[in-house]
């Protein structure tokens, strides 16, 4: 008896590594399919503000999302620190359709571009982002856009907008 009971665990255990090791292969080619995009960022020294703005607006380019997004960036605010200076910007998205064609909500995307003051001028700007009312800071070429984000921000701004009666 204790046997069988022996043989049928190590069933189960090698049934459940062929399926960890099947699904992680399933998530290597996925990776290999869908590589992490980025571009080419300005050197420090080539910084402007504008040219902040339309690189974001160039790395937004390469995220997948659906044609009727619509996005309007802006810059915010210089921030002076001790050894680096952040640009501050706003991607703003909305969704639309042909039934209601004003936005019920928004969902923000906040990118930060920092300049050393300490390292060589010639190496490019540090970019990061951050989702509204996401903690995670994401940086371009190690994290993978999900149009997902976009949209739970805006149905639970829709969810507690809902609960609120005026």
């Amino acid at each position: 008896m204790d046997t069988e009971t022996s043989s049928t665990d190590e069933e189960e255990k090698s049934i459940q590594i062929k399926q960890e090791v099947i699904l992680a292969a399933v998530r290597t080619l996925e990776d290999l399919e869908n590589p992490l995009k980025n571009i080419q960022w300005t050197t420090c020294n080539n910084f402007t503000v504008e040219l902040g703005r339309q690189q974001i607006e160039e790395y937004i380019s390469t995220w997948e999302f659906h044609e009727s997004w619509l996005h309007w960036s802006e810059y915010l605010e210089k921030e002076e620190l001790e050894f680096s200076v952040r640009y501050h910007y706003r991607v703003r998205w909305s969704i639309t359709t042909s039934r209601m064609p004003l936005p019920r909500a928004t969902a923000c995307v906040f990118f930060l571009i920092e300049i050393s003051k300490v390292k060589p001028k010639s190496l490019p700007v540090e970019v990061f982002y951050i989702l509204e009312s996401h903690k995670h800071v994401h940086r371009p070429g190690k994290s993978c856009f999900r149009e997902k984000w976009l949209k739970d921000i805006i149905e639970s701004k829709i969810i507690l907008m809902n609960s609120i009666s005026f």
